[in-house]
């Protein structure tokens, strides 16, 4: 009877987390958000409405643990190391700070059963891991596509594709790359929306005291 009881205490004991050792923390990060565009001498804003349909993703980027892998390997990810949110949920919020903050667009918004806008900015993300083969890279790859909401055509796409060197091998350096490197691609998606505006007659008239 004794030592029936003391093997349920330990299956007891076993099951709270490990509760009767120390529990190993989780480690969190985020990316960090958009830099300020400053003063620019640009004419005005564009004279659209921008929606920003959330960023779609395979399951694997759905969690918050991070993602590795080894060139012709399958992935894994991190038990103890994570992002504060998944990956598609934070790349929105800097994309939607980063074209607010171009002061190019006269409103912009993220997708809602009541929103309305005259295009659709839509992106999915394809890669947001550690790559550890000859060189230890943070790799980024996704695509952007703009809808005209009115008639449903696509009307500018973007693709991006980076493998940034990771400095040291540590979770720290490999974050460090993976921010840099999404900075990278969304700054190429900003330029890029801009010169698609630029080319038709798009920006807003001055507004008169």
């Amino acid at each position: 009877m004794r030592d029936k009881a003391l093997l349920a205490a330990l299956a007891l004991c076993a099951g709270a987390f490990n509760g009767c050792g120390a529990a190993r923390p989780a480690n969190y990060y985020q990316l960090t958000p958009a830099a300020g565009a400053g003063a620019r001498s640009d004419p005005g804003p564009y004279a659209v409405a921008l929606l920003l349909s959330p960023m779609t993703s395979s399951q694997l980027y759905h969690e918050d643990r991070i993602v590795y892998t080894s060139e012709g390997e399958a992935m894994g990810r991190y038990e103890f190391q994570r992002w504060a949110e998944p990956a598609p949920e934070m790349i929105d919020d800097v994309l939607l700070r980063q074209l607010d903050e171009s002061g190019r667009f006269q409103h912009i918004s993220m997708l809602r059963s009541n929103a309305r806008g005259d295009y659709l900015l839509r992106g999915r993300l394809y890669d947001f891991r550690e790559v550890d083969g000859k060189l230890l890279v943070a790799r980024v790859a996704f695509v952007f596509e703009l809808l005209d909401t009115k008639t449903g055509a696509t009307v500018w796409t973007h693709k991006y594709a980076h493998d940034e060197a990771v400095s040291e091998r540590n979770v720290s350096a490999l974050v460090a790359a993976i921010d840099r490197n999404v900075h990278r691609g969304l700054d190429e998606v900003v330029e890029s929306l801009e010169q698609c505006f630029s080319s038709v007659k798009t920006t807003a008239p001055p507004v008169t005291p």
